[in-house]
């Protein structure tokens, strides 16, 4: 049996280990850590919240309804009704409201 045999399958053993750790700690934690403030955000979203669907429509909550939302936008009044996991973030209105 060669000297260097044991050392090179020990050396492989850890590098696949670190590059495992190395996987977990920058790709998979993070990703697990935005999903769940998103699923946060998205259980708390109540009447009268301004929200952005993915697609980029924004609005104003008007009835949650366990998975649906209602949501009104423009001046129009249109509503449209989503399911939560359709919504990408909450805020408020960045210009005044016109009477």
């Amino acid at each position: 049996m060669p000297a260097g045999t044991n050392g090179n399958g020990l050396t492989t053993i850890i590098m696949f280990v670190v590059l495992i750790a190395v996987f977990y700690l920058f790709l998979i934690r993070p990703e697990s850590k935005k999903k769940k403030k998103l699923q946060e955000m998205r259980n708390s979203l109540s009447v009268g919240d301004t929200i952005t669907t993915i697609g980029g429509i924004v609005g104003k909550i008007v009835n949650v309804n366990g998975e649906l939302i209602t949501f009104e936008t423009g001046e129009d009044r249109v509503r449209l009704q989503v399911t939560k996991w359709a919504i990408s973030s909450i805020g408020k209105e960045t210009e005044p409201e016109k009477k």
